[in-house]
């Protein structure tokens, strides 16, 4: 299965209304400082992450919050490793791409939510190497702890308080 640089969004996955290219780049400056930060701390601290990866270090993953103005760029190489905002005109070929609302997309990166049924409602749109996904989502599964709290925590009390609020409004957001 190969994946298209930028797919249309599957019939249940609606994306976000277009955003201007001064936007969308000024919104991956804004968050790539964060983003940096939030994946050397994760790397450190779970550095068995990559091993239950194995072959797919190197595969390229698209992560696309349907609803925010950039896509993210995830390559979980230990030797080069990536996490960048990138904006959607600009997105890297993908190994495996997945997409879906950003909150959903956060309770998937804990393991909140059910992966497989917001797939199958088609909440979520995985197109590529399937098999690069799920290592993915087992080798966040197997780590000990919230990666969405770590990162939360690496900001205090304000990280933890907005991470909070975006629980509480993905608990009252009908599915799309």
């Amino acid at each position: 299965m190969t994946s298209s640089p930028n797919p249309a969004p599957a019939p249940g996955v609606r994306s976000g209304g277009p955003v201007s290219r001064p936007v969308s780049r000024l919104a991956c400056a804004v968050v790539q400082p964060i983003l940096s930060r939030i994946v050397r701390r994760v790397a450190a601290r779970h550095p068995s992450l990559f091993s239950r990866l194995g072959a797919h270090q190197a595969t390229d993953f698209v992560i696309d919050p349907i609803e925010l103005p950039f896509a993210l760029h995830l390559r979980p190489d230990p030797q080069a490793l990536v996490l960048r905002a990138v904006p959607r005109d600009a997105l890297p070929v993908a190994g495996a791409t997945i997409r879906g609302r950003f909150l959903l997309l956060l309770e998937l990166l804990d393991a909140e939510e059910d992966g497989d049924a917001a797939f199958f409602s088609r909440d979520l749109e995985v197109t590529g190497d399937t098999e690069a996904v799920v290592r993915l989502r087992n080798a966040l599964d197997d780590m000990d702890g919230s990666v969405a709290e770590e990162a939360a925590g690496m900001f205090g009390r304000p990280g933890r308080a907005l991470l909070a609020h975006l629980r509480r409004r993905y608990a009252t957001i009908p599915a799309a």
